[in-house]
């Protein structure tokens, strides 16, 4: 696993690249590029010319270079973690929690190929060596079903080949499409033998008409691939070869040739191709314009160098009407063109590079129509996943005016793209038929001159990018990986419309977002799968709030669009704020607006998640409140399920808000835990729910508890005061404080609970009106804080708190730090200070060398007989035991001489002692030389 990350200040001539692979850390810089040769916004972290020759960096050890390299990767990595619109699903449903249905059979595998028709009420599923159909209300119910095995002859050369027997020599269904009423093209893998066959609807069997699958379907089922068909005619996306190494874009018609791409990698380079489509650009046009069939896929770069593959999310057009060159360019596309797909995040130089599906959300017109996709990153599972959405004008407005590249040959023979920047030949090359071409007698691609085509040939990448709306991920979420997406636009009652996002996980999850004036909210999450596989098709039924469907590996799975039915109360729906879920007044329940038959008047919905418009219910009541009866001594714990996400919990005891703080206290997620109860703990708990929405706060009791002692009869029984006592005369508990502003219709404005005949306060209040608690007020019950915690304990989704995480951390580096620094001081690579606190520290660990002990005992003698005075009564051997790092000048090539006492007579005081090592010769003047 490679993880990757690019560091790019603006203000530095270079870019920062940084790798981890293999728990070895590399560190690149590419050269950044003039303004004029800007790549693209969205990898001007990336350069095409790789930084050569040597870099200079200041001299320290390779550890503090790890650290350092380290300190940026991971920096970076919170800084893009916390960037970004992001959002916390607000419920989460368990698989058992909401209503699904199911398809699956024994020793079946594979179920990842859909097709729906709704006009016929039914689901086809292909799966592994079958063909089912399935009624489209309940895929549990299964109408007909046709078995397409491999023969043993076919299966014995999938074998010599090197595949598996059990796996990959075994015919999976790739290809359902719809060719007419009454048939449908259908194509598998066949044993690593791609073959096709025509299924009659009538009696569901095959006609026997098998045709070769290859270019329309893959060899290997685990390769992606993509098809559509249009009016009759297959437009394939796959490879062409056994080994995959030969990939193309392809049409298959009854009626014309066999139309593909060219065999070259400035074509087609590695491509893992995930959607195909076809947007009806010719109808009511104008200029006669040709409808456009576009591929969304991934590909290896072939405009940018660096030092693995870099891939590039890449959108693709040919035009239905294409017909091939005369001359060059025969059988082959000559509208063939295609651009970067770009979504990242421009203020960090973050991009998200690969493409897993996409989703293209269709209009009346088509230049209304938006196309929505998943991306992730390239370079190991960093946990971010992203969905970008772009116009179709900006996808036509690119292929249409955008520049192209070219070859250009450098230094080494090495081969880069650049921007053209010629005249492009007329008419324009890519451009499909239209009235201003047959004004020039041009009627099909076949009479196109051959400049034009050769130009196409050499030039079918386009400089210019595609951006996303607003130039950014419309949201990003973290530790999750989508695989799958569907949108559907839903008007609620406001009559405005909404885009509702469906996405599928990498574990069986089910994401659905809405976005709200210019903002995300994920409404809720869903685990569809048991296994927590990836969810590999995900189709959305076109009528409105009908159901989803998706295939997986083990299974199908049917699921409705909107579980209006699990809000059971009025705030609760509108604070889910769902476009399919309004409050019914009268039923007082939470109903789908598009299938209830009823006066929208008596309907409540606020996509602002205003849950003030609710009408007020009545407090708790004694009969509300759950008795808890504990041992002295022992432990109560007090559950309170919020099934929010995004709301807070508070609670409060005999009126008073609680914090970790108090008496034997533990609040976690899922409840209130008292250890060791004691008298003093008697009393009345209340668990509240905070939840934000309109710019308001709303709370709502979510549970009541009455704490009491099962005390001996010998022990007096003590009982809580008078004033949060219950009283057996029914009346309720009083509570006199004040939650925070903004109640909504649940709890009272002052959260007082008072009898059952007390007429309920309103929703809300105004601050004016706010009573303060008498003790701890958390900050974050009057204003709620931008990170959410989870609180219902079986969601599947958690907001974890990483604040325990980031300090162990920087403790580790802290102490990776000091450990750097005390083995530079050892090894003498730091400056003088460090390394005379080694010596005081250290000493002396070595013996001198055997000459050097022989020249210490001539000294020894020489002081001895007077030569050199003793200075105030130090013994000679503990001079020469001094270790100090500062040696003294030499003396007339190191000889000692009386003249040089003479020269010098401060300095020889000063010193401890003179060595006369003519008869033996020092290496080493440092007695911590090594032996």
């Amino acid at each position: 696993m490679t993880h990757l990350f690019v560091f790019s200040p603006s203000e530095w001539p270079f870019h920062v690249c940084i790798s981890l692979k293999s728990s070895r850390l590399h560190l690149q810089l590419l050269r950044r590029q003039p303004p004029q040769e800007s790549l693209m916004n969205q990898f001007s972290s990336l350069d095409a010319m790789a930084f050569k020759g040597n870099l200079t960096l200041p001299k320290m050890p390779e550890s503090n270079m790890a650290l350092s390299v380290l300190g940026v990767f991971l920096g970076l990595l919170l800084e893009v973690s916390t960037h970004g619109p992001s959002s916390v699903p607000r419920s989460s449903w368990k698989q058992e929690d909401v209503e699904l249905v199911e398809f699956w059979e024994p020793g079946v595998f594979n179920y990842t190929t859909l097709l729906l028709s709704e006009d016929r009420g039914v689901l086809y599923v292909g799966a592994r060596e079958v063909i089912y159909q399935l009624n489209m209300n309940n895929v549990s119910v299964k109408s007909n079903q046709l078995l397409w095995n491999v023969p043993e002859s076919d299966m014995s050369m999938c074998i010599l080949k090197g595949k598996s027997k059990e796996m990959e020599c075994r015919n999976y269904i790739r290809v359902l499409q719809v060719l007419d009423e009454d048939r449908l093209y259908v194509c598998g893998t066949h044993a690593f033998q791609p073959l096709c066959d025509y299924l009659s609807l009538q009696d569901f069997r095959f006609e026997n008409r098998k045709e070769d699958g290859r270019g329309k379907c893959s060899f290997d089922p685990a390769q992606s691939f993509s098809t559509v068909m249009v009016d009759g005619e297959l437009y394939s996306g796959t490879a062409y070869n056994f080994l995959g190494s030969e990939p193309i874009i392809s049409r298959y018609s009854p009626s014309q040739s066999l139309l593909r791409t060219e065999y070259s990698t400035s074509w087609l380079n590695e491509p893992s191709f995930v959607f195909a489509d076809v947007i009806r650009e010719g109808q009511d046009s104008p200029d006669r314009d040709d409808d456009k069939i576009y591929y969304f896929f991934t590909e290896v770069s072939v405009e940018y160098e660096f030092f693995g593959k870099l891939l590039i999310p890449r959108i693709a057009r040919v035009c239905k009407g294409d017909q091939g060159g005369q001359r060059t360019l025969q059988k082959k596309w000559t509208s063939f063109l295609k651009a970067k797909l770009v979504c990242s995040m421009p203020e960090l130089n973050f991009v998200f590079n690969v493409v897993h599906d996409v989703f293209v959300l269709r209009a009346m017109n088509w230049r209304d129509t938006v196309i929505y996709g998943v991306f992730t990153s390239q370079w190991g599972n960093v946990g971010l996943s992203a969905v970008c959405a772009y116009n179709m004008t900006s996808v036509d407005e690119v292929f249409s005016k955008g520049k192209f590249m070219q070859k250009a040959t450098v230094e080494q023979s090495h081969t880069k793209w650049v921007r053209f920047n010629g005249v492009p030949p007329s008419p324009r090359p890519g451009a499909c038929i239209n009235n201003q071409n047959r004004m020039q007698n041009i009627n099909s691609s076949l009479q196109l001159p051959d400049k034009t085509l050769q130009f196409v040939k050499d030039h079918p990448l386009l400089e210019d990018p595609v951006l996303p709306i607003g130039n950014g991920p419309r949201f990003i979420t973290k530790d999750i990986n989508y695989t799958q997406i569907a949108v559907e636009r839903v008007q609620a009652l406001d009559g405005n419309t909404y885009d509702v996002i469906f996405t599928g996980t990498d574990k069986g999850l089910l994401h659905k977002s809405v976005l709200l004036d210019g903002d995300v909210h994920t409404v809720e999450e869903i685990q569809l799968l048991k296994n927590l596989e990836p969810i590999k098709t995900l189709l959305l039924s076109k009528r409105v709030a009908q159901f989803l469907y998706v295939g997986s590996d083990s299974g199908v799975v049917q699921s409705r669009t909107a579980f209006c039915d699990k809000y059971l109360s009025c705030d609760d729906c509108v604070l889910a704020r769902n476009p399919y879920c309004a409050w019914h007044t009268r039923s007082a329940k939470c109903v789908n607006i598009f299938q209830e038959n009823t006066d929208k008047r008596k309907l409540i919905q606020s996509l602002r998640g205003d849950a003030g418009i609710c009408p007020p219910v009545p407090p708790l009541t004694v009969k509300d409140y759950t008795q808890v009866v504990v041992k002295p001594g022992g432990s109560a714990d007090l559950p309170c399920q919020v099934r929010s996400n995004l709301a807070q919990v508070l609670w409060k005891f005999n009126g008073d808000v609680l914090s970790e703080a108090s008496h034997f206290l533990l609040m976690g997620e899922s409840g209130l835990l008292i250890y060791s109860v004691t008298p003093e703990d008697q009393g009345h708990y209340e668990c509240w729910a905070i939840e934000s929405g309109a710019g308001k706060n709303f709370t709502r009791p979510v549970a009541g508890y009455v704490l009491r002692l099962d005390l001996p009869d010998s022990m007096p029984d003590q009982r809580p005061s008078s004033d949060v006592a219950a009283r057996s005369d029914g009346s309720t508990v009083r509570d006199p404080t004040v939650l925070t502003e903004g109640n909504n219709g649940n709890a009272s404005g002052s959260a007082r609970l008072t009898s059952a005949h007390t007429e309920a306060p309103p929703l809300t209040t105004s601050s004016s009106d706010i009573i303060k608690p008498k003790r701890y007020h958390p900050p974050g019950v009057s204003n709620l804080p931008t990170r959410t915690e989870t609180l219902d304990p079986s969601a599947k989704y958690i907001q974890r708190d990483n604040s325990a995480a980031l300090l162990a951390l920087f403790l580790l580096f802290f102490l990776l730090f000091l450990a750097a620094l005390v083995y530079n001081c050892y090894m003498q690579y730091l400056p003088a200070p460090c390394l005379r606190l080694r010596a005081a520290l250290l000493g002396s660990q070595k013996k001198p060398q055997p000459e050097y002990v022989a020249c210490e005992a001539g000294l020894m003698e020489k002081t001895d007989s007077g030569d050199q005075p003793i200075q105030n009564g130090a013994h000679p051997m503990r001079a020469l035991r001094d270790t100090g790092y500062e040696t003294e000048p030499e003396c007339e090539n190191g000889g000692v001489l009386s003249s040089c006492k003479d020269k010098d007579d401060s300095s020889s005081k000063e010193r401890p002692f003179d060595v006369d090592c003519i008869s033996q010769p020092i290496e080493y003047a440092d007695a911590d030389a090594p032996n």
